[in-house]
């Protein structure tokens, strides 16, 4: 088939790329080459962009022009939407960014195919599992819950786990696509913004629309220059530069990280699969992993012994805990993923190895967000 992948040549386009060619799919990628992700100069410096050079038909440009969305449209079946600004916290206040790339940008997609001949058969959208928020608890009566998004008066004391009025302790379940949305960031927002858009318009114009809610993906190729999101690039390129790693709240929270040969297994099963047809799943492992078992994990693997820090502090707009619930992508697709979190941080750490040392500009980032009130 004749693939476009936006945003792809970035760290899960780029591999996704990659594997579709070597099925005999023919690709072609429209990726603005984001200095936040790629860096100054990206066609020379580069290492995602000049992994799939030469091997695809690339366009440079944005989702935000209708002439940039027309030339990579010509020709296509198959649209597989990955191009978006990306981190929760940088969201809290570059809100317009967010806004007219992730929902503006849908929407010009959407009304070019309403409105204009093309040759689209199917969208698959890459969303998050940022658009639920908190995720799935059962209380101490036993009866399923969604906490509401914590307050800087608990946190502010320490307190960081979420809480119903009236119940005791909770105990926290997988997320399944049946849960409750309620993001609780500008990202997550523009994600539940673009599936709804892409999963309501796409069918009335004769188009299958798929919808993979990814959990934290990660794996070599990651970008390390991105100082705004990716938990462990973040953690390596500190632990690089022989940094201490300052870790928020009290390191209890978790997420569900996925390697990226999963997520790209799990993409193609949308793209190819009629089974996947119309239908919204969740992709990540199943498992939870906490914070401070990640800076461990990535310290031991580099053998560079640098502090931890609890801090106590905390960014406005971050979740305490979500991890994916897969039944339903095991039951239409058959995806089981294949990489456990002690196997694909070792290939990641392995990678990392082999990269020059990037600089450490978290700081900058976590000054952006105290000045405006969002770092606690």
């Amino acid at each position: 088939m004749n693939i476009l992948i936006t945003g792809g040549a970035g760290f899960i386009g780029s591999n996704l790329a990659l594997k579709l060619i070597s099925k005999g799919h023919t690709v072609t990628i429209l990726d603005s080459l984001s200095p936040q992700i790629h860096g100054d100069n990206a066609e020379v410096t580069s290492v995602l962009y000049n992994n799939i050079r030469n091997k695809v038909k690339f366009i440079r440009g944005t989702v935000t022009s209708k002439q940039d969305w027309e030339k990579a449209l010509d020709g296509q079946e198959v649209i597989v939407h990955y191009a978006a600004e990306t981190g929760t916290g940088q969201s809290m206040y570059e809100i317009h960014k967010y806004v007219d790339v992730n929902i503006n940008g849908t929407a010009i997609l959407l009304d070019i195919l309403a409105n204009q001949p093309h040759s689209i058969k199917k969208i698959v959208l890459a969303s998050s599992r940022s658009l639920y928020g908190e995720g799935k608890y059962k209380s101490s009566e036993n009866e399923i819950v969604y906490p509401k998004h914590r307050t800087s008066k608990d946190m502010d004391i320490g307190d960081f786990e979420v809480r119903i009025e009236g119940s005791g302790p909770l105990e926290l379940m997988a997320t399944d696509e049946e849960s409750k949305i309620h993001p609780s960031s500008v990202y997550g927002i523009t994600k539940q913004n673009q599936e709804q858009m892409i999963m309501t318009v796409a069918p009335t114009l004769g188009i299958a629309a798929v919808s993979f809610r990814y959990q934290n993906v990660y794996g070599p190729g990651q970008s390390l220059k991105n100082p705004y999101t990716g938990i462990l690039s973040i953690f390596s390129t500190q632990i690089k530069n022989k940094n201490g790693i300052n870790i928020f709240e009290d390191g209890k929270e978790t997420r569900d990280f996925v390697f990226i040969d999963d997520v790209v297994d799990a993409t193609i099963l949308g793209i190819e699969s009629e089974d996947a047809n119309n239908e919204i799943f969740n992709v990540g492992t199943g498992e939870p992993t906490d914070v401070m078992t990640v800076a461990r994990c990535l310290i031991d693997n580099y053998g560079i012994d640098v502090p931890i820090t609890i801090t106590g502090n905390y960014r406005l707009g971050d979740i305490r805990h979500n991890y994916a619930d897969l039944k339903k992508i095991q039951n239409k697709l058959g995806f089981k993923p294949k990489v456990s979190f002690q196997d694909g941080i070792k290939k990641f750490t392995d990678w990392v190895n082999d990269q020059e040392v990037e600089v450490d500009n978290y700081a900058k980032s976590i000054d952006e967000m105290k000045a405006r009130g969002l770092y606690k």
